[in-house]
């Protein structure tokens, strides 16, 4: 390698002179300083490591590796070649001949592999330290997320210098707290310190995303007249600033003045194209952009994932990785994430491979992607093992494994952690209650969001979203309300997430008209609110309005997905409109290049069988494309039992029990089709075999809320404590309704 041989040569020539004589001490220094000065140019350079090395042994030789200049960069030599542990004796040779570097890299060295426990081994075992000593153990706590241990280690300071402030000030960027950033901003400016061009960058940063940007316009001012407007890096935070504020004429003209511009100028307009949902335009400049680098990568891959296009994010990681360019923390979690929204479980664990070798597992971002991942692909197993293998756990980790849980039906494991977890946020409440809420434990979900507000935790709209959902899947419309006065006191009721849970939850509660009314009140509808106000028509009967609604949806022209089709085909069915649901049907893949999915065929099997046509119901059966539900072939059992059809009842039967042997609806409509026909040793053999299999018809319930308590009640059940009472007075409206007094029931269960 040239490079390699020319740097060798230059080594013996600087050092020839030098190494004959070593005796003086003035010698000995000036030897180890020159030694020093190659090894750093080995640290600069990836290619020289092997050489770098090589010189460890000729240091051992001459008797310099005891040198603090000449340890410290063997040191950092072995930990930029991702062998720190090798530099352990080194460790040991500085600390006989104490220097702060060598003792500040060591700690730089720790905190950057994310192992705070040997950071503050180093930091508390020093004699001496200095303000960098101070600032690199706020800035490794800062980006591990641990910000109370970061606070005090800065508060413990006794050199607090423009660095250490900055140092702190962008931990409070990256970790979300934009107001805490400006805060101790005002405090730094107040002490006396004048910013640099990296505190402007923070700070201007920390102004847009907390949406200061009157206190921003004078940081500007200021960063004209001290002149830092200069530097490359501060102009890069202008142009960001003018245009997340809308003025993009001042963006563009400090783009143009910018006579060198860097791949940071491109991406910030690439980013803001990006934010602005113009991702056409942004992949645009991105594949013009004459270098890129992890920053814009990472731009483009996590804006496609949350844009809902984790393919594309997946391939342009591939790309990336293809291109030669390394991905940071942000981008792993962003390719993570992506896999975990498509499913693609084998491609997330790729990553995690990729992130093993690299040595990014430690990040507390891409420890969390991992957990969802592994959760949301069924294996919350493997989310346990990452998250136990996290050193420094924070708020973060343990909300996301709490949710991986609760999305897994895991609701007794969910709540061992939360009981234990040592810090609990709004993200951990909701996890909790979305999981109730979401896997039928609807009651459950009501209590704890009552727990949250007596711990003075205030609710946002997850929140809210999780809790209405419990109070629709209960029907109880008198806590929905209450929810809703609550909203409305918060000022979000106008939110299309709220609105669309209000909608849902009026819906699901029978009560059409505040329902309805909801929905006329919006002033932004998307097609998931659209959806609700439809489905909640459909179920509650008003088949004629969900079609109506439908078609209003398609001329205010939202486009469609399947959710919304099988609402209209729902309605269809119900009420008996055979043709207008095929013709929404054959819609779907010819007009919108929607393919019907499992539940599409079972309602339009449902239509058909409900109207008679059991002939072209069965036959649609056997020629779709995919496995049809259970509940087709139900739907369609139950119509030949209603119309009498023996033949097809059977064949019908015998396919539901190949399809789910278990099942017991196919052998109690089988049983009522035969006992119809008058077949009774059939029908005690239908249910002979279901004694047999152990099988149990579905009992339904119905459930109401008095006074803030739940009530459930089973066809002839007598589990409640009021039962008696409950049948007595069914017995008088009964009589009061038939004029027939028949035999109280109340005597017959109390028997």
């Amino acid at each position: 390698m040239p490079l390699c041989r020319r740097l060798f040569r230059t080594f013996k020539r600087r050092l020839a002179g030098g190494r004959r004589s070593l005796t003086s001490p003035k010698a000995f220094k000036s030897y180890a300083e020159t030694f020093a000065s190659v090894l750093r140019q080995c640290t600069l350079d990836s290619r020289l490591a092997a050489l770098g090395l090589a010189l460890h042994a000729h240091a051992l030789r001459a008797g310099i590796s005891a040198d603090p200049s000449v340890s410290s960069k063997i040191r950092a030599l072995y930990a930029l070649s991702g062998r720190p542990s090798d530099g352990d004796l080194l460790l040991a040779e500085s600390r006989r001949t104490p220097g702060l570097f060598s003792f500040n890299l060591a700690i730089a060295e720790s905190a950057r592999s994310g192992d705070l426990v040997s950071a503050r081994q180093v930091f508390d075992g020093m004699t001496e330290r200095n303000a960098v000593t101070w600032t690199l153990m706020v800035d490794g706590h800062m980006k591990r997320g641990d910000v109370a241990d970061a606070v005090a280690y800065f508060e413990s300071s006794p050199c607090k210098t423009v660095v250490s402030f900055t140092a702190f000030i962008s931990g409070f960027v990256l970790n979300g707290l934009h107001h805490d950033a400006l805060t101790n901003f005002l405090r730094m400016f107040a002490s006396g310190l004048m910013p640099n061009e990296v505190t402007f960058t923070c700070v201007l940063k920390a102004c847009v995303l907390a949406g200061e940007f009157d206190l921003a316009k004078c940081i500007v001012a200021l960063i004209v007249k001290t002149n830092f407007d200069r530097h490359l890096s501060v102009r890069n935070s202008l142009i960001s600033f003018y245009l997340r504020v809308g003025e993009l004429e001042k963006a563009r003209a400090v783009f143009n003045e910018t006579e060198e511009r860097d791949v940071v100028s491109w991406t910030i307009l690439l980013d803001v194209y990006a934010q602005m949902g113009d991702l056409k335009q942004a992949r645009q400049l991105f594949d013009e952009m004459p270098e890129r680098n992890e920053v814009s990568w990472s731009t483009m891959i996590a804006r496609y994932g949350q844009s809902g296009q984790a393919v594309e994010a997946m391939n342009l990681f591939c790309l990336m990785l293809r291109d030669g360019c390394k991905p940071n923390g942000s981008c792993l979690a962003s390719a993570i994430s992506s896999s975990a929204a498509c499913g693609d479980s084998l491609f997330g664990k790729s990553v995690h491979c990729y992130t093993l070798k690299v040595g990014f597992e430690s990040y507390i971002f891409v420890s969390s992607s991992l957990i969802d991942m592994y959760c949301k692909s069924k294996t919350p197993k493997d989310g346990r093992r990452v998250f136990d293998s996290i050193l420094g756990k924070n708020t973060v980790c343990w909300n996301s494994m709490i949710a991986g849980y609760s999305c897994n039906d895991l609701i007794e494991e969910a709540e061992e952690l939360f009981k234990v977890m040592p810090e609990r946020n709004v993200a951990s409440w909701n996890a909790l209650i979305s999981g109730y809420a979401e896997n039928g434990h609807s009651a459950k979900a009501l209590e704890t969001f009552d727990k949250m507000l007596v711990s003075e935790q205030t609710p946002n709209q997850m929140t809210f979203s999780s809790v209405l959902l419990a109070c629709a899947n209960l029907c109880s419309i008198d806590k929905g309300k209450n929810l809703h006065d609550r909203i409305v006191k918060l000022g979000i009721q106008n939110e299309v997430f709220l609105g669309t849970a209000l909608v849902n939850m009026y819906a699901k509660s029978g009560d059409v008209e505040s329902a309805m009314r909801m929905f006329s009140e919006m002033p932004e509808r998307n097609l998931v609110c659209w959806s609700a106000m439809i489905q909640g028509l459909a179920d509650n009967g008003y088949a004629d309005e969900a079609i109506t609604m439908f078609d209003e949806m398609i001329r205010a022209g939202v486009t469609p997905n399947d959710a919304p089709f099988l609402a209209v085909l729902f309605a269809c069915s119900h009420r008996g409109l055979v043709d207008r649901g095929l013709q929404y049907f054959n819609s779907m893949e010819k007009v919108h290049r929607i393919a019907p999915k499992a539940k599409h065929y079972t309602c339009i099997i449902d239509l058909l069988a409900r109207a008679g046509h059991l002939r072209e119901a069965e036959e649609l059966i056997s020629t779709m494309p995919i496995k049809p539900e259970a509940n087709a072939l139900v739907a369609l059992l139950s119509a030949a039992a209603s119309f009498r059809d023996e033949d097809m009842s059977q064949r019908v039967a015998n396919r539901l029990w190949e399809l789910e042997r278990h099942n017991s609806a196919g052998h109690v409509l089988l049983s009522n089709t035969y006992a119809s026909c008058g077949r009774w040793r059939d029908v005690a053999k239908v249910r002979s075999e279901m004694r047999r299999l152990g099988m149990k018809k579905n009992v339904g319930c119905s459930s109401i809320q008095t006074r803030n308590q739940l009530h459930t009640f089973f066809s002839w059940g007598v589990r409640h404590p009021e039962s008696l009472k409950v049948y007595e007075m069914l017995d008088l409206v009964m009589s009061e309704m038939t004029g027939y007094e028949s035999p109280p029931t109340s005597a017959l269960l109390a028997s």
